[in-house]
């Protein structure tokens, strides 16, 4: 018997508002790639803006990511004339180049523990299992280029993101000129050196590690964010938490200021030459789900690889009782590469917020 379809057909592939992008593509598939619709005319954009990002994110630059040889490479098929933004929708293609799908041949028959094959043979009775198809963190590279893009509609924005913690070894020390200066986006160089052991462990071992990435956003003024359902910390959590392998967002202070009292949370303010002067910034620089002008400041925590060589226990696609190991070419820690990923992500959530702003309230 037919299956029948009842209510609206939508999209859930698709993020923001006023700036909107979806993403499309599989690991293994031929292309991924992402459309923008509602980004501004005029603006100057070429692949030369958006190359820099996806070669941070490009794997098999370093023995701690996946070995994979992806270029990366991004091209802009529409919404680009004579260097400028059309204001129409821009699409960028990203041609995969570097699959080995017969290292999936197990995952085809059996779920891997702490990955999405099971829950997404449960909803849809059909999964890609090459790489994890749609659930595979090469999907990510589509974000970062549409991030890209995002970040010309904010110039005034500045965005950092480096790794604070591997493995449960959390950094101390920071210092900006670091982070590019190591493989792990770390802007704590004896942090990095302690990482480098850590992460060869776990790789040699057959295992993965978890990491927490931190990203800062200054320059962000105040106004942005619509309250009460569309506030700026509740899309930026909504971004993070839908990368690949997120699976906790902290804005400010987050969990820790429930450890404190009101007089220690607060963020108390002196009068400035420009507006008020904060004396600390607990909240991250949102409060009511509006921007403060402080730095806004989230933290995403990614779990470990679920791609590991270890065997573990689980169940075939006819529930049967199995043990799998999966072979390939996987991060042993893929946070390291999620830094690119969550600028990328903060990019896009500002822009929409811009706009939205603008949209409202004329400035």
């Amino acid at each position: 018997m037919a299956r029948r379809f009842r209510g609206f057909r939508v999209s859930y592939n698709s993020f923001g508002h006023s700036f909107r992008f979806s993403t499309w593509g599989e690991s293994h598939g031929p292309a991924i790639g992402a459309l923008i619709d509602g980004c501004p005319p005029g603006l100057k954009l070429s692949e030369a803006d958006i190359q820099p990002f996806l070669d941070q994110r490009r794997p098999g630059q370093t023995r701690f990511t996946t070995q994979r040889q992806e270029p990366d490479q991004v091209r802009i098929l529409a919404g680009v004339f004579e260097g400028r933004t059309t204001g129409t929708p821009i699409s960028l293609m990203i041609d995969n180049v570097d699959q080995r799908s017969k290292d999936y041949a197990e995952v085809a028959k059996a779920y891997r523990p702490g990955h999405a094959d099971y829950a997404y043979d449960a909803k849809y009775g059909f999964r890609d299992y090459r790489g994890g198809g749609r659930s595979s963190a090469r999907e990510t590279a589509s974000r970062v280029a549409a991030g890209g893009v995002a970040r010309l509609v904010v110039p005034e924005v500045s965005i950092v993101a480096h790794v604070i913690e591997i493995g449960g070894d959390r950094a101390t020390a920071f210092d900006p000129a670091q982070i590019d200066r190591n493989p792990f986006f770390c802007a704590d160089a004896e942090a990095a050196v302690r990482w480098e052991t850590l992460v060869d462990e776990a790789r040699k071992s057959g295992s993965s590690l978890g990491a927490v990435v931190e990203c800062v956003a200054t320059g962000v003024p105040a106004g942005w964010g619509a309250p009460l359902y569309h506030k700026l910390d509740a899309q930026l959590a909504a971004a993070m938490m839908s990368i690949n392998a997120v699976k906790g967002v902290e804005i400010g202070d987050g969990f820790h200021a429930a450890r404190l009292r009101g007089e220690d949370n607060a963020d108390a303010m002196r009068p400035g030459e420009d507006g008020p002067e904060f004396l600390a910034n607990h909240a991250g620089g949102i409060a009511g789900g509006i921007s403060t002008g402080q730095p806004v400041v989230v933290r995403v925590a990614f779990k470990p690889t679920s791609s590991i060589l270890t065997p573990v226990e689980t169940i075939d696609r006819d529930g049967a009782a199995a043990e799998i190991a999966t072979k390939g070419r996987h991060d042993p820690c893929v946070g390291i590469r999620g830094a690119p990923v969550v600028a990328a992500m903060m990019a896009l959530c500002l822009a929409d917020a811009k706009l939205m702003h603008r949209g409202q309230t004329g400035r």
